[in-house]
């Protein structure tokens, strides 16, 4: 069967799900979804709403899940009308959430006992990615299921990398997330220093752009700290949620993760002055706060 003609289920529409989930309907292939809230359009009218996530296993072939953390994934698999128990042998279920790696070993043995193949494919690149279809994808699993769901991830992402077995991608992401937590947080300093010390950020920030201190990070979210623009693209309390991770992770392995802890510190600041649900630039607002300084007025 190829991919053209394969029935796709996806489980979680928000800000990332709904963009990701909307690449492959434009791509013409049926779609059956379900989602904690009314399913938005375009899918309201052009896919199937299902009832349960148990309806979309029973009618899908391969079942994507974007859904906030590892208890919602655990709920959406094993829980009442979950995925598991409308699944059959030979279906394949995509979990592009960010998890526990340990968990997603466990539950992707549970998948396998019901003779289904298990791929954990959590993003990075935000709800600007995600509706550029853009994303980087980081993969764990068999390489055959891989190669099975591969079309359908780059309708969603440019670069797809199976790293190994299934945990794998998790892992992955969680190094990703500690490495856009320092860079947010090396970012906020830097230009709540130049701002306290008289200079325009903004300049500062055009500045810096052109030499070796130059990064994504500084490119979209500085300007983001210069312009106030602090609407969710991958909220707060999301990458408190992915630093918990790798905290814990840490602790198992016994590794210290220093810098890590201090950016997880900044998030818990962010959250305590109101700002969980903005967006993870806003951890400038820690900083600010410690300055008793904003890099610009509100």
């Amino acid at each position: 069967m190829s991919n053209a003609s394969q029935k796709i289920g996806f489980i979680g529409l928000g800000i990332m799900g709904a963009p990701m989930a909307g690449h492959l309907l434009d791509a013409g292939h049926a779609l059956f979804v379900h989602t904690r809230s009314t399913a938005p359009e375009p899918f309201a009218s052009r896919a199937t709403v299902c009832a349960s996530a148990t309806e979309v296993a029973q009618k899908a072939d391969i079942v994507f899940l974007m859904v906030p953390d590892t208890p919602d994934v655990e709920k959406v698999l094993f829980g009442e009308g979950g995925v598991a128990a409308g699944l059959g042998k030979g279906k394949l279920v995509v979990d592009c959430s960010s998890i526990d790696p340990i968990a997603t070993q466990a539950f992707a043995q549970r998948i396998a006992g019901l003779g289904c193949g298990y791929v954990d494919a959590p993003v990075s690149g935000g709800e600007v990615g995600a509706k550029a279809a853009s994303l980087t994808i980081m993969c764990g699993g068999a390489e055959a299921d891989f190669d099975r769901v591969k079309p359908l991830l780059e309708k969603m992402g440019k670069n797809l990398t199976l790293v190994g077995d299934v945990g794998a991608g998790q892992i992955t992401k969680v190094a990703n997330q500690i490495i856009v937590a320092l860079n947010i947080a090396a970012v906020s300093e830097a230009l709540v220093f130049a701002s306290k010390a008289g200079a325009d950020p903004a300049r500062v920030r055009q500045a810096l752009m052109g030499g070796f201190a130059s990064s994504r990070i500084l490119e979209v979210h500085g300007e983001r700290m210069i312009k106030r623009t602090f609407a969710p693209g991958f909220r707060i309390a999301l990458h408190q949620k992915d630093l918990n991770l790798a905290l814990q992770s840490a602790r198992a392995l016994g590794v210290a993760l220093p810098q890590t802890a201090g950016a997880a510190q900044l998030m818990n600041a962010c959250a305590a002055l109101g700002h969980g649900q903005a967006d993870h630039s806003a951890l400038v607002r820690a900083l600010e706060a410690l300055a008793q300084h904003p890099v610009q007025p509100d």
